[in-house]
């Protein structure tokens, strides 16, 4: 069962940008939306969060103001915009739905996943 298809991954040098999507199947209404990213031998990791509505947002501190997420209701979607990226940012990233949590275990639905490299 996938609900969430997420992509917009691929290969930028240090510096650049990327836009990630997630586009989902059904209205999560009322739920709040993230991005998590896990490289390889590492733990999963909250990046960013979005609410309902959209102006409640939260970043992890490593992404400080590197980082935008926005939802587009309508849409069904919410993204990533991912700019002054880092050899560090590589992961592969994830969106999920659920709470407002920073943790995994907060979200019930998640995308499969599109891998980020950033080169140096």
């Amino acid at each position: 069962q996938v609900q969430l298809v997420d992509s917009g991954g691929g290969m930028v040098q240090a510096g650049g940008s990327l836009r990630l999507s997630c586009a989902a199947r059904r209205t999560f209404r009322s739920y709040t939306m993230a991005w998590f990213r896990q490289a390889p031998g590492k733990e999963r990791e909250f990046v960013a969060r979005i609410s309902w509505s959209g102006d409640s947002t939260y970043f992890a501190n490593f992404v400080k103001d590197r980082f935008t997420i926005s939802r587009d209701n309508a849409k069904n979607t919410v993204y990533l915009q991912m700019t002054s990226l880092k050899p560090e940012d590589t992961a592969i990233y994830y969106c999920a739905a659920g709470s407002s949590s920073t943790l995994a275990s907060g979200y019930s639905y998640w995308g499969q996943g599109t891998q980020v490299t950033v080169s140096s």
